[in-house]
């Protein structure tokens, strides 16, 4: 059981395409997001306090939605990869 350098830039190589669909993929969710009219970090429950001098934005209801996004995308991912 040795690793071959062939081997290892194989694997690596498809790591390297897997980050890169990945970013393409978050990329498009955020040109699509833009266009939307209620976007991401615009959703209700997203917590935005503006005082005098102070302003306090929290998106959580936002990174929920991510998350759950991100989750899914991953998932369909590593299976189809598993295959």
């Amino acid at each position: 059981m040795g690793f071959s350098m062939d081997n290892i830039t194989e694997h690596l190589g498809k790591v390297f395409i897997l980050f890169g669909v990945v970013l393409l993929i978050i990329g498009l969710l955020l040109v699509l997001f833009g266009k939307l009219p209620f976007g991401i970090g615009k959703l209700p429950g997203d917590v935005y306090i503006k005082r005098d001098n102070f302003v306090f934005y929290f998106p959580i209801v936002s990174s929920i939605v991510i998350s759950i996004v991100l989750t899914i995308v991953i998932n369909i991912i590593l299976k189809l990869l598993n295959k």
